[in-house]
């Protein structure tokens, strides 16, 4: 009995441990269900079940809703709502491939067959078995790609667009014009490259602002794009510089109309704030395969083409031209060499004086840079100068120039000044009064003798930072000369602040100022009139003749500097003139003003006084000539002739100089200097 009693306590323990189990299984089924449907309704991701047909038994009811899966996609096949995107690097199989074959797979992007296009999931499954190990269809997981596949699409966006504009950026025009050459290189065909750069661009971004310079930007960009059309691929380098790949059929009669409609759309006035601004736009076009066959070939050729397009005054197009290429390696070389001369003693300076037209005394001497280069001899400053200032030597250049200038005029007599030119990329150099500063101390010249000559160019970029380099220069107590005046920012607004000390008025005023028949004479006595009115003094360049000492003189002009005085002179020759006290200096030029010879030899007939003779002309101006052949008393000048210069017609003339059997006429009126010759010379010859 008892035995029985402790058996049925047993078999009621065993119950009521079974119930508990089953119990407690039930309940983490319910939990995990709970889970489950908590995930996937809250979460991104999502369940979904097939069986060994490959019919979809379960499928989380928003991915159903999502991809307009009819019974929540039951009965359906993976395939039948799912489009794999078989551009991933990750898919290597089909999902039907998978399902057919059992096998597994794991991140696979998908979109709906029939919804919504730009959803997307990354979906993963494995085929499960039972305890027997027979097959009993896939079960798999998922999440949503959407807002990945969003942000990885703005990435790219922004890598391969320009965020201004919205052209296609610097990195995506690169593989579409590698992807264009490697096309032009298997099928024979021809692609080309045109680089762009806006003209007086920065002047806006200057005067009116970045915002402004940004909106003009923009506007380039929709022009450009209307332009070109369906010609080509249009982009964006950066700054002002626009690029556009044109794919096949670069033929270069349509290439070069294609430029020019770009150039004719970019140059129209752009209306931006309340202002009309007008740019400009310079082309250089490379063809492949003829002027490169890769991608850094091209954009090196297409952009020395830029490089000529600007140099032949820009607004215009140009093809690439293999002595461009010449002309590169040209000036890369004379860069390098520029750069052995400075540390190889090759640069020397030379002085020209600046006369006072009271007296006739040297006031003071311009600083001229000169290079003699050992193999190609003397080297013109036109031709080196830019290429210092393109490669970054005109600074440490110019420091060169002012430390020896200032030295060489320590031995000067005290009141001799020296005048040294200053680049606007030296004047942007925060640090340039502290250069100068340290030059005058290491010297002792005294700042009142250094006159600093800057350009009108300074003012494109005016600004604060150009009263501030002004107001800290003036503080040294040097002086500044505005060089060059008339041909450069043509402003005057800037006068009324700059605190120059002298105008230099540039020589194509000067040049001819006594000749009556043009206005040079006028331009220069409203220059000397503004300066005397802000107390300046004037200085006129180039003059060349001594009848234009006289007329400058009394214009007012204060100084003269020109071949008139005397060529530019080595120091010694400058010390050599100081230690012989010779301040006053003598006229050496051509004592009047005369137009451009030509030199010749033709024989021509001359009347003096109503008698006839031949006489052998020289050389031959518009206004006068040398001839000679017959010989004039010492006191010839103003004698009236006549002499035939080849037309029938007698041109009326007078003597202005005669030495032996030479003399020089001047016409009564300007003839054509092209005249045929005489019919005796033709009849000599």
């Amino acid at each position: 009995m008892i035995r029985s009693l402790r058996s049925l306590g047993h078999a009621r323990s065993s119950v009521t441990d079974a119930d508990r189990v089953a119990a407690e299984a039930l309940a983490r089924g319910q939990r995990a269900l709970l889970m489950v449907q908590e995930f996937e309704e809250q979460g991104s991701g999502w369940f979904w079940q097939t069986d060994r047909d490959g019919s979809i038994v379960y499928l989380s009811n928003k991915v159903a809703g999502q991809v307009n899966a009819a019974d929540g996609g039951i009965g359906a096949t993976l395939t039948d709502l799912f489009r794999i995107d078989s551009d991933t690097p990750e898919t290597e199989r089909t999902l039907g491939f998978h399902l057919s074959s059992r096998t597994s797979f794991a991140e696979y992007s998908v979109c709906a067959v029939a919804g919504d296009p730009d959803r997307w999931w990354s979906i993963s499954g494995r085929p499960i078995v039972d305890a027997n190990g027979n097959f009993q269809g896939f079960v798999g997981w998922g999440s949503d790609l959407t807002a990945k596949r969003r942000s990885e699409a703005e990435i790219t966006r922004l890598a391969l667009f320009d965020g201004l504009t919205g052209l296609a950026n610097r990195q995506r025009m690169l593989l579409s014009l590698e992807q264009t050459l490697a096309q032009v290189a298997a099928s024979y065909r021809t692609a080309a490259l045109l680089l762009l750069d806006l003209d007086r661009f920065k002047a806006v971004n200057d005067t009116l602002g970045h915002q402004t310079g940004d909106a003009l930007l923009k506007q380039v960009a929709q022009r450009l794009t209307r332009a070109v059309g369906d010609a080509g691929l249009v982009g964006r380098l950066g700054g002002d510089e626009f690029k556009v790949v044109v794919p096949s059929d670069a033929d270069r009669d349509r290439l070069a109309t294609l430029a020019d409609t770009i150039i004719t759309a970019l140059s129209q006035p752009y209306f931006i704030g309340g202002s009309s601004i007008s740019i400009g736009c310079s082309i250089g076009i490379a063809v492949a395969p003829d002027d490169g066959r890769d991608a850094d070939a091209l954009v090196r050729n297409a952009d020395l083409a830029l490089y000529s397009a600007k140099g032949d005054g820009r607004g215009v197009h140009r093809f690439f031209r293999e002595e461009m290429l010449e002309e590169a390696r040209s000036r890369k070389q004379l860069e390098d060499d520029l750069r052995q001369a400075l540390v190889g003693d090759q640069l020397h300076l030379v002085y020209q004086p600046i006369v006072s037209v009271v007296d006739e005394r040297v006031v003071g001497y311009e600083t001229l840079l000169r290079w003699d280069h050992p193999v190609r001899g003397p080297i013109s400053p036109a031709e080196f100068v830019p290429i210092a200032e393109e490669c970054g030597m005109i600074e440490s250049i110019g420091t060169w120039v002012l430390r020896r200038a200032c030295a060489d005029a320590a031995a000067w007599p005290d009141g001799i000044r020296v005048a040294v030119n200053i680049s606007p990329i030296q004047f942007a150099n925060p640090a340039l009064p502290a250069i100068i500063a340290n030059t005058l101390a290491a010297s002792g010249v005294v700042a009142a003798r250094l006159e600093l000559e800057i350009t009108e160019s300074v003012f494109v970029n005016d600004g604060a930072s150009t009263e501030a380099m002004f107001a800290s220069l003036k503080r040294l107590g040097v002086r500044l000369a505005l060089d060059d005046f008339g041909t450069g920012y043509s402003s005057l607004g800037y006068l009324r602040h700059a605190p120059f000390d002298k105008i230099k008025i540039d020589r194509s005023f000067v040049c001819g100022v006594a000749d009556a028949s043009n206005r040079n004479a006028a331009i220069v006595r409203a220059i000397v009139t503004l300066a005397d009115t802000l107390g300046m003094e004037t200085t006129a360049e180039g003059v060349e003749t001594q009848d234009e000492i006289v007329q400058i003189r009394a214009l007012g002009c204060t100084q003269i500097q020109g071949w008139v005085y005397g060529k530019a002179v080595p120091h010694t020759e400058v010390l050599a003139r100081a230690v012989a006290g010779s301040a006053v200096v003598a006229p050496v030029g051509h004592l009047v003003s005369r137009a451009p010879r030509t030199k010749v030899l033709r024989w021509a007939t001359l009347d003096v006084g109503g008698e006839t003779g031949d006489v052998r002309i020289r050389n031959l101006s518009s206004g006068g000539a040398l001839i000679d052949g017959i010989e004039f008393p010492a006191d010839s000048s103003g004698v009236r002739v006549r002499i035939d210069l080849g037309d029938g017609r007698l041109v009326g003339a007078s003597v202005r100089w005669a030495a032996g059997d030479r003399a020089g006429i001047a016409f009564d009126r300007a003839i054509a200097p092209d005249a045929p010759a005489p019919r005796a010379a033709r009849q000599r010859s």
